[in-house]
Parts: C-alpha cells; structure tokens; sequence
C-alpha cells in the first residue's frame, strides 16, 4: 500500500501557530473532557448496587453499562467525520453539551428503563469526548510537537482508574447515586466555556455538507450487532445459540454493504481511503490487539486479587495502581521523547513486547503468590501499555491528510474500543470455561452449595476452609490461561509493530538521513 502523504498545507505540517502557553490553556479545558469520558463508567459502577436497590429491575442492570459502551462506539467515528465536515470546535461543544445532558437525565430517572435509555445519550456524547479531544490536538499541533501533548493527555486514563472507584464510592456513601451523575456537571460546564473560547481561533469546516445518511445506518446496524455479539455470547445465550448465529449473520451483512456504500459515498461517515495508508492501518491493528490483550485480561485481573489474595473490593480502583502509575509515567517519558528525537517506531515493538512479557509472568499466578510480585507484574504490564496507547494514535494521524484528520481519528479510537469489548468477552469465556471446570472436576459439592457464577468474595469467605481452597483454585485455572491467551494475542502486536516504517513526523526538523523518506519509500 502506498503511504499518503498530507497535503503541503500550512495547518497541515505545522499546526496552527499556537503558542506553549495557548496550548496548554486550551489543554486544561481538554483535559477535563477527557476526565469526563474517563470517570463517568467508574463512577457509576460502585453505585449500581445502590441504583438496582432504589429503583428496582436488577434483570436490566447489565444495559446501564451495555447501553453506554454502544452509544458510545456507535457515536466515535460519527463524532470524527462531523468535525472534518463542521469544524472540530461546534462539534466538540456539542458532544461535551450532549453528554451533559444526558448526566441530569440520568440523575433524574425514575426507573431501570428510563435509566437506560438516558445512558444511551449521555454515551452519543461520550463518543464525542475521546475522539474530539484528540482531533484538536491533532489539527491545532504539529504532530513533532503532538506526542508531547498527546502523552499528558493517556496519563489522564490511570487517575481515571484510580479515582473514579473511590469517588464513586463515597459519593453513593455519603450523598446520592443521583450525585454520581450530576458530579459531571460542574466539570462539563468549565470545559464548555474553556473550549468555546479557546478553540476559536480552529477552522471553521465547510458549513455545509451532505450527510452520509446511508453509512452512519448501516455502521449503526452492525456495530450494535456485533457489541451485542460480545455481551450477550457465553452468557446470556450460548454462542451456539439462534439469537447469537443471527447476530453474526447481521454484523457480517451489514459490515459488507456499509463497504459497498462507504466507497460510493462523495462524503462518507468512515473514508475508507485512510486504510490506504500502510502506517495508519497497521497503527489501528496496533490499537485493536492492544485493546483486545490489554483491557481484556486486566478486566479480569480483580477475580484473582480479591478471590485469592483477598484484596477488598471496595479499594478495587487502588489495586491497579502500580500499573496505573506506570502507565502514566512511560505515557508522558515517551512523549517528550518522540518531541526532541522524532523518532517512534520503536516504542510500539518494545511496548508491546513489555505486554507479552507481562501478561505471560500473570499467567504462571499460583494460590501463593505474593501482591508484590503481582503488583511487579502490573508494573511491566503498565510500561508496555504506556508504550504502545499514544505512539499509535500520533503513528494514525501522521498518516492521514487534514480533511480526514477527525474521522481517521476516530477509525483509530474505534478499533481499539472495538478490541477491548471482544477482548472482554472472548478472553472472559476462557476464563468462566476454566473455572468452571476446574470446579466441576473437584466435584459437584466443592463449591459449598453456591455456583461460581453467583459467587462474591463476601459469600466465599462464609464457606468451608476447603471450599474456599477449591474455589480459589479454581479462579486460579482460570487465570492462567486468559493471560496465556492474552499474551499469544499481544505478540501479534508486535509482528504488527515491526512493519510500521518510519515517516518524519510533520512540523519538525528532519530525522532521517540525507535522502529524506517519501511516503513512496514508506510503502515499500
């Protein structure tokens, strides 16, 4: 595949002429959307519990979640393309403006289903968030000056992680669930004005455009197939079953006519033309296999810490910190590194070999093994992931021309959100198959009466000694393979890594030798 190139346009290889300190006046309103689309999931999962207690419908628990991640998928590369079309500053505020909306529905809902389908638009305006925030730091900054930027900006997803849980939690405490949602309020309202006034100076789009109607059905068809697909498979219907046959059947029909019609389309909601870019598709397999490893095992990892070495689930946001910590400080040490050397191809290959090296080490877990060893563990895990998340978004955008800058963005954040939810699931019944055999082969009585799937740490530790040691064990099975697995998935990603070709990053001084790289050479 040839490499395209962007256009010799000012905005294009030098960014828009903001200065450091715009930059970061621009980047606190920035950082708060992201803080917002970060938090809002685990914030609200401590409360759920209390949610189900007040307004009843525990039967719809599951799509208080499951509504929002495919509101949310669905809306991310929709959110890109309207940016390229209308300028990336309206539809930022609109996304931001959306979201908060749909918190004070939500914060006044009345029951299970009101709730749900409130979720539904408070995650159309989530989609908005991620994919917004970073197609302005890639219109507005150069990317030999974005990876800077760009790594403060991951470092925002461990306090996320961190935060939410214990803010989630003493909300619910001491205040209201309700409060869990209007807690957006105050900090959506700073980023609107923050945004509105800094982002003015952004190109305005072309005010007007024709709306890829067609498309944005169509992706809407077979993505919440397919989200289905990976919520529903292995739990509430075995993956054998009609409904899930069916789900696939629709998702592989409406995935073939949304091609056919994206590359007819004069304005399509997802330009398929940016796969024409060899560094930019190899950077979305990137993100999608580190999606799918990554949040697909870590996921899980909680079962064993709290199942086995007893941690309380009420810090659970406190047991990922080692690999949140150090996701943050590879995310921004990589960073700086690519804005003064401009070289990136490497961090990819070595953080996704820190991935496999991590995930395989989590795999030998035993009964005996101590948190600091697993805390150790978390730190390679996070070290590789550091590696990998930004590196493959500014390798994304480097690739892309202006006018796609939004959607290609948003292709990327698509891939990799896609990734994490089959990596949930798949990687999920691997573990629950494990598990429940290893159980089943201890025997029918092993688990003291109580089926692994209505088990929680409260009721195992009112179990029998030996119940205990067997459930344990069994959790154990289960581990080790859904990080085995994971780590066979990772070291694809690095296969991957090692074709991405180096191309100078736009709006910095030349790295490479004396001939200069053309995207030609790229492609060779």
């Amino acid at each position: 595949m040839a490499e395209s190139a962007a256009p010799a346009r000012p905005d294009a290889e030098e960014g828009l002429g903001f200065s450091h300190r715009e930059i970061m006046v621009t980047m606190s309103g920035l950082v708060i959307a992201m803080l917002l689309a970060q938090l809002d999931n685990m914030i609200v999962a401590p409360a759920l519990p209390t949610i189900v207690g007040d307004l009843g419908g525990l039967e719809h628990l599951s799509w208080v979640t499951t509504g929002y991640i495919l509101a949310t998928t669905i809306a991310t590369p929709i959110w890109g393309k309207l940016g390229d079309l209308f300028g990336r500053r309206i539809t930022f505020v609109a996304a931001v403006a959306l979201f908060l909306v749909g918190s004070v529905l939500c914060g006044m809902a009345h029951n299970m289903a009101e709730l749900v389908a409130f979720r539904g638009v408070q995650g159309l305006g989530a989609g908005g968030l991620i994919v917004g925030v970073l197609s302005i730091i890639g219109e507005m900054i150069p990317p030999r000056d974005r990876s800077r930027y760009q790594g403060v900006m991951m470092a925002v997803m461990p306090v996320a992680m961190i935060g939410g849980p214990l803010i989630g939690g003493f909300i619910t405490d001491h205040l209201s669930w309700r409060w869990a949602f209007y807690v957006n309020l105050p900090l959506g309202i700073v980023t609107l004005v923050v945004s509105w006034i800094t982002l003015a100076r952004l190109p305005k789009g072309k005010g007007a455009a024709r709306i890829d109607w067609l498309g944005t059905a169509l992706l809407t068809v077979w993505i919440t197939a397919l989200v289905l697909i990976t919520t529903w498979g292995g739990t509430e219907y075995d993956w054998t079953s009609p409904q899930i046959l069916g789900l696939i059947a629709l998702t592989l029909a409406g995935l073939v006519a949304f091609i056919l019609v994206e590359r007819r389309q004069a304005e399509p909601i997802m330009p398929l033309r940016v796969f024409k870019s060899r560094n930019f598709t190899l950077a979305g397999a990137i993100a999608f296999i580190s999606g799918f490893a990554l949040f697909g095992a870590i996921g899980y990892l909680p079962q064993y810490q709290q199942f086995v070495q007893g941690s309380s689930a009420t810090n659970s946001g406190l047991l990922l910190m080692p690999m949140m910590a150090s996701v943050m400080v590879v995310s921004i040490l990589v960073g700086n590194l690519i804005g003064r050397t401009g070289r990136y191809r490497i961090y990819p290959i070595a953080g996704s070999a820190l991935v496999v090296l991590g995930m395989f080490l989590f795999s030998t877990v035993d009964l005996h093994t101590s948190k600091t060893l697993t805390a150790l563990y978390m730190v390679i895990l996070g070290a590789g992931m550091g590696g990998i998340m930004q590196p493959s978004t500014l390798i994304a955008q480097n690739s892309l021309e202006m006018r796609d800058i939004g959607a290609g963005t948003g292709v990327s954040t698509f891939l990799r959100n896609m990734g994490s939810s089959l990596g949930v699931s798949i990687l999920g019944a691997i573990y629950a198959h494990h598990l429940t055999d290893s159980l089943a082969t201890a025997g029918a009585g092993a688990g003291g009466g109580v089926s692994a799937s209505s088990m929680t740490p409260a009721v195992m530790r009112n179990l029998p000694e030996t119940a205990q040691h067997l459930f344990q064990q069994a959790v154990t099975d289960g581990i080790g393979p859904l990080f085995l697995w994971g780590s066979a998935v990772a070291a694809i990603g690095i296969v991957v890594a090692l074709f991405v070709r180096h191309v100078p990053l736009r709006g910095g001084k030349p790295t490479a030798p004396a001939k200069p790289e053309t995207p030609a050479d790229a492609a060779a």
